[in-house]
């Protein structure tokens, strides 16, 4: 086992990975730009490096500065988190070169799975089923109007190495369809040094299910049960269940079953997730995140397994501490990503908290690294915690949820509380009846 890991990220990702550390006897190494010196992973790490100012740039993705301060404190490993350098083939590379341990996948799988052209043709050959689309990348207009005719439109032209919903466009006819290509193309390039672009069939009311998949060194690999997570807003997730209201026992033990054996096909080792759209009973892959994820508290909470540990044990070569006959999935969870911003306009509100009470209770759990005090720098993402909740059944689970929002005080700034106030209140969700599409069409309405 490790005796020191260097959290190369920040904020509660970086308070996740550092007590799960502690509670296995690992010692722990924070970086941190200088606008996060007061962060609480940074005060609560048993060491701690300032790797540069507080663009991403010149720190969280700093390769060379992160390397540093793993050598300099002696750590074994580096866990990258979610975000910044965690899918990053070419760091997990660096990382392997400096004899240092990588907590995740393979560079080879990330860059595998990193082109979404790559990794639909791999996943379709291991029998996983994927969104009708075109055959590799789109190379001009004139193909992908043959493309498009065949498929039949809508279609959605997506970036091969896009995320987090840049470099996607919806195309209704053949009129837009050259000027939505031109769009990606800029922007997939600038975002990604990458302008290459391919077709997919638009599905029109899907859910976004996913499945989270752990996988040791030793050739064992379990699925740990889907999440819902349809609740989005420009591609970006705002609220995550598991288990989908969505699927029955026997969906969700088939589809689980070829996702374990199509990644113990793959070899890949470490936790990963297959995202799907879902739609009228079928499954249809749309990618595969080689990191955690940050809804993976309710995997844990169904499930009574810790995902992070889990992370380090196979990283250092042991297998993993169960088998999949012996995961169990027990009521229901749901988390609900608490964001500084106007809860409606979706403004930034980055600032000083001056009030701070989280809620408690049974079933009840906060992954946040702020603090009464504690100044958000308008640097990052906007996520500043995850309330998430457990329950015997999915009612109790929401009526847990009500309370616990109610209880939620964080004083000072804007934050997304009461979205998520309003949301679990509608009728369609309390039914579990929504799609992707449904927040941003609930958002409209209230314009």
């Amino acid at each position: 086992m490790f005796d020191k890991v260097l959290i190369a990220n920040r904020g509660e990702i970086a308070l996740r990975i550092h007590r799960a550390c502690q509670e296995m006897g690992i010692s722990t190494v924070a970086v941190h730009s200088t606008a996060d010196e007061n962060a609480m992973h940074v005060r609560l790490a048993d060491e701690s490096v300032c790797i540069g100012p507080p663009a991403s740039k010149d720190s969280y993705l700093n390769i060379p500065s992160i390397i540093a301060a793993a050598e300099i404190t002696g750590a074994d490993a580096i866990h990258p988190g979610y975000g910044f350098l965690s899918e990053n083939d070419k760091f997990a590379e660096i990382v392997a070169e400096h004899k240092l341990e990588f907590i995740g996948p393979t560079a080879e799988h990330i860059r595998l799975m990193g082109d979404k052209i790559s990794a639909k043709d791999v996943v379709k050959k291991l029998g996983i089923p994927v969104v009708p689309g075109s055959e590799g990348a789109v190379k001009d207009i004139s193909q992908a109007e043959k493309i498009a005719k065949k498929l039949g439109y809508p279609v959605i032209v997506k970036a091969a190495s896009g995320g987090g919903g840049r470099g996607m466009q919806v195309v209704h006819n053949k009129a837009e369809l050259g000027n939505a290509i031109m769009a990606c193309k800029k922007e997939a390039g600038a975002s990604f040094g990458d302008d290459t672009v391919y077709l997919e069939k638009y599905l029109t009311l899907p859910r976004h299910i996913e499945f989270q998949v752990i996988a040791d060194k030793h050739g064992n690999v379990c699925h740990l049960g889907e999440r819902d997570c349809s609740l989005q807003r420009r591609h970006q997730k705002v609220l995550e269940e598991a288990p989908s209201p969505a699927l029955n026992t026997e969906e969700r033990n088939k589809m689980g079953e070829v996702v374990r054996k199509a990644i113990q096909g793959l070899g890949y080792i470490g936790a990963g997730t297959i995202e799907f759209l879902y739609e009228n009973g079928e499954f249809y892959f749309i990618e595969m995140n080689t990191r955690i994820q940050v809804e993976h508290p309710i995997t844990e909470m169904i499930t009574g397994i810790d995902l992070v540990r889990e992370q380090i044990r196979v990283a250092a070569g042991l297998p993993l501490s169960f088998t999949q006959e012996e995961i169990k999935f027990s009521g229901h969870s749901i988390e609900c990503r608490i964001n500084a911003e106007d809860p409606f306009t979706f403004m930034p509100s980055p600032g000083k908290i001056n009030d701070y009470h989280p809620p408690g209770g049974l079933g009840v759990r906060v992954d946040s690294g702020i603090y009464s005090g504690y100044s958000i720098p308008p640097y990052y993402d906007s996520m500043i915690a995850k309330l998430i909740v457990h329950g015997k059944t999915r009612n109790e689970c929401l009526m847990r949820l009500r309370r616990a929002l109610g209880e939620y005080v964080i004083g000072g700034i804007k934050t997304t509380i009461p979205l998520h106030q309003s949301l679990i209140r509608e009728t369609d969700f309390i039914n579990g009846s929504y799609d992707i599409h449904w927040l941003e069409n609930y958002l409209k309405n209230l314009e």
